[in-house]
Order: C-alpha cells, then sequence, then structure tokens
C-alpha cells in the first residue's frame, strides 16, 4: 500500500494527522503487527488527542482482521499500557499516542509480550516491509473485542513500589499539560495522604495551556510560578503520554532526569543492596558517583529506551534511568514509569526529611550545559576534529563521542533524524562550564 514510509520511527510511529497518520494506515498496521507477531491477544489504548479515538477504532479493527482477540482499555498513559501487557500477558499491545509532540501529531507506540518494544531494528522493520510490499493477511477468522478499565489495577500496582504508610502529607503542584496525567494522577492521590495542586488536568488534545513537553524550559514556567505562589513543598510535570516526569524543587528550580536518577537509585538501593543500576551517558557523573556510594554496581550505557531495556534485562538490574525523564524498574516488566519514579521520590523525601533542594545539593556538586544542538553538515569530519582538539582527554565512542578532560567533559552525538549534533556538557564551575560550552560550540559551528 503507499503511505509515507518516515513514519516508521526507531522505536515507534510519529506523523501529521492526517496526511501521513489515518485510519487507513492504522488499520494496514494492526493486520501487519498481527501478522509479525502471530499475536492471539492484545490490548490497546489511547490518549486524549483530537485524532486518537479514530486512529484506535481502525488499528483495532486491523488487529482483530489478523485474528487477534483485542481488549479495549481507552484512554490511558503509556506506562499504563505497560502494565496491562505484562500483569495481563497479552501478546502484544500498542497505544496511540503521539507523546509531547504537538497537536497536528498522531502516533502509535508497540509492543510484544513482557511489554518489550517495537524496534526498528526488529519487529518494527518488519512491519514497514509488510506494508511496503502489500503483504499483509487477514486470518480467515476474526478476533474478538471487549472493553476493560485497568487504571485502578495500574495504580495499585505503581504503590507496590513504596510504602505509603510512610509518605508525609506533602503538597504538591502538578502540571499534566492536559495529557494524560489528569485522568491518571488523582487516582493515584486518592491513596495518598498528599495535597494535590492540580494544574491543567483537562484532557485536551489540542493543547491550550503549553505543549506537552516538559523537557523544554518554557513549558515549565508556569508549574515553577505556581510552585512559589501555593509554598508547594515541590512539583512535578508530566508529558502528554505521562510516560516522563520531571521535578521542581520548593524553589521553583527544575531537576534534570539525570539527577531523578540518582534520587531514585539511591532509594532503590536501600531496598536492594548491591543491585545494578543503568544510566545513560548523557548522565552527570554525580549519577555513578551516587550509585556507588549507595552500594550499587553503576552501568553505562548508551541513549534510547531499547538500549536500556536490553542492558537491564542481561544484568538483571533492579532500575535504570535516563536524562530525558524516561525511568525503568525490573520489577515493571523493565517498562519506563513516570509515575513510579514519582512516587518512589515522595518515599525518599519522607525518609530523608529533608526538602527536595537539600537532597539534590547533597549529591550534585556539578554545572551543566543543557542539550545544544547545533546543524552540522559532515558529522563524521566534525567528530574527528574535535576529537583532536583535545589530545590529552580520555575518549570515547559509545554513542557519538565523550571526551573527558577531568574537569570539565562533554558527549556529542548525532540526531537520528535531522543533520544535527546534540552537544551535553558537565564541569567543575559555572564559569567553566560557560567558557568550555563556548570553546567546543566555535569548533562545532566553525
Amino acid at each position: 500500500m503507499e503511505f509515507d514510509e518516515s513514519i516508521f520511527k526507531a522505536y515507534d510511529i510519529r506523523g501529521v494527522y492526517p496526511g501521513q497518520v489515518n485510519p487507513d494506515v492504522y488499520k494496514a498496521i494492526g493486520t501487519a503487527v498481527g501478522n509479525v507477531l502471530g499475536a492471539k491477544t492484545g490490548v490497546v489504548g489511547r490518549d486524549m488527542r483530537n485524532s486518537s479515538q479514530e486512529l484506535a477504532a481502525a488499528f483495532v479493527e486491523g488487529l482483530r482482521d489478523a485474528g487477534v482477540d483485542v481488549t479495549d482499555i481507552g484512554l490511558v498513559s503509556t506506562d499504563s499500557l505497560y502494565f496491562a501487557v505484562g500483569k495481563m500477558d497479552f501478546d502484544c499491545g500498542a497505544i496511540i499516542t503521539a507523546s509531547h509532540n504537538p497537536s497536528q501529531y498522531n502516533g502509535l507506540k508497540i509492543c510484544k509480550k513482557g511489554a518489550e518494544p517495537l524496534s526498528s531494528q526488529g519487529e518494527l522493520a518488519d512491519v514497514m516491509n509488510l506494508l511496503v510490499k502489500d503483504e499483509f493477511k487477514s486470518a480467515t477468522k476474526k478476533g474478538s473485542l471487549s472493553e476493560q478499565d485497568i487504571i485502578s489495577s495500574f495504580i495499585d500496582h505503581v504503590l507496590t513500589f513504596v510504602d505509603t504508610q510512610a509518605i508525609k502529607p506533602f503538597k504538591i503542584v502538578i502540571d499534566a499539560g492536559n495529557g494524560m496525567a489528569g485522568l491518571i494522577v488523582p487516582k493515584l492521590f486518592e491513596k495518598l495522604p498528599c495535597q494535590l495542586v492540580p494544574m491543567f488536568f483537562e484532557l485536551d488534545g489540542s493543547f491550550p495551556n503549553h505543549p506537552a513537553s516538559p523537557l523544554e524550559p518554557e513549558n515549565i514556567a508556569d508549574l515553577r510560578r505556581r510552585v512559589l505562589q501555593e509554598k508547594a513543598d515541590f512539583g512535578a510535570a508530566f508529558d502528554g503520554d505521562a510516560d516522563r516526569m520531571f521535578l521542581v524543587d520548593e524553589n521553583a528550580n527544575p531537576l534534570g532526569g539525570d539527577m531523578v536518577t540518582a534520587l531514585v537509585a539511591r532509594s532503590m538501593l536501600e531496598k536492594n543492596p548491591g543491585a545494578k543500576i543503568i544510566y545513560n551517558l548523557i548522565c552527570s557523573k554525580a549519577v555513578p558517583r551516587v550509585i556507588t556510594e549507595s552500594g550499587g554496581n553503576p552501568i553505562r550505557t548508551r541513549v534510547g529506551h531499547a538500549f536500556i531495556k536490553a542492558l537491564m534485562k542481561g544484568n538483571d538490574a533492579v532500575f535504570g534511568g535516563e536524562h530525558s525523564g524516561h525511568f525503568y524498574f525490573r520489577d515493571n516488566w523493565f517498562a519506563d514509569s513516570g509515575l513510579i519514579a514519582f512516587v518512589i521520590c515522595l518515599e525518599l523525601l519522607s525518609a530523608k526529611e529533608s526538602k527536595l533542594s537539600q537532597l539534590v545539593a547533597s549529591i550534585d556538586t556539578f554545572y551543566r550545559s543543557g542539550e545544544i544542538n547545533s546543524r552540522v553538515e559532515d558529522i563524521p569530519a566534525k567528530l574527528d576534529e574535535l576529537i583532536g582538539a583535545f589530545p590529552r582527554a580520555v575518549i570515547d565512542k559509545l554513542d557519538g563521542v565523550t571526551i573527558d578532560n577531568g574537569d570539565f567533559w562533554f558527549n556529542v552525538r548525532p540526531s537520528n533524524t535531522e543533520p544535527l549534533l546534540r552537544l551535553n556538557l558537565e564541569a567543575d564551575s559555572t564559569e567553566l562550564m560557560q567558557e568550555a560550552s563556548e570553546n567546543v560550540l566555535k569548533i562545532i559551528r566553525g
């Protein structure tokens, strides 16, 4: 069939509705997924985007045409979809979502048994090839369709990671960004002693208040102001499909995903002494230091959930974290969940009797540039030039190039989709961070 092959990304499907993603394409993808996975049972959820219900219905029909018995779980977060697949042992699962992308986009995250995601290195490529060759086939018997509400069970699962009796009555501002956290978070707080101050909890796929991407500083400006106004203990923001979580301390200072990784790692190691923890190479040096000081075994990996989940399974790691706000748990089928990370941070703050800013200050002594993107035409040549500019540095090429100069280090890696280099730099002081960033950018952009 004819479709835009560019909608198939490294780990999911994303495109503009209805030009790139539409019911015809989704129905075909559904049948192809059933064919490739040989699935007998499947579960499908969706986010609140204006096109999601229509696309979900088409995808479900495609699965059923492939002979898959489908359970529709309706409006859910991505991490609750992973829970449904893992807990109820479905052969496959999918959620119609474009995560943090603007409102005109929609997408599809697909996983197989055990909540293991499909990727472009495996079955996702096979699905695309079936569509390209027009070789997806309907089964002789159409699959059945049923409905189920799994959110309460998901909340119960999330709370198995903590002792709710130990959690203190914090006042917390949460920005749902008009995304799925607006549905999920209130159900969590029904079982917590905390006071919830909700922001933008109305489900609205047009994102009328701000884009559902908390990684961008401008999108948490409202949250930061509200934390101060409310004199809250801290704040949190979730992205559109509510699988990523970001914290803001009581002074309205945002925490990077790596600092949350360090905090969660510390808590997990108190309950799992000596465990292995995975972190990606963009994370601060504070992360492996905290893991080691807490008696754990830090394992460094490249960026991307497919790499992290594989490494976690291979090492039986109890937890893994990324700078981007994805947090993975062994006892969650190695899948990521921002909500689980959130409640673990609640428990840690309760036990330490410290403000969030104090906890972070106790582990973070470094200064970071944040991610800086630069358009580069000849990426391999530019990486070689950077290596040559730091002859005394320690260099590795696990993901792009990481250059450690002692008092500062940086990683430069290419984008998967554009001719961009992404710079992340960390230094021992603000002045050195600024100076080193300027010098590295001169080389990248020169």
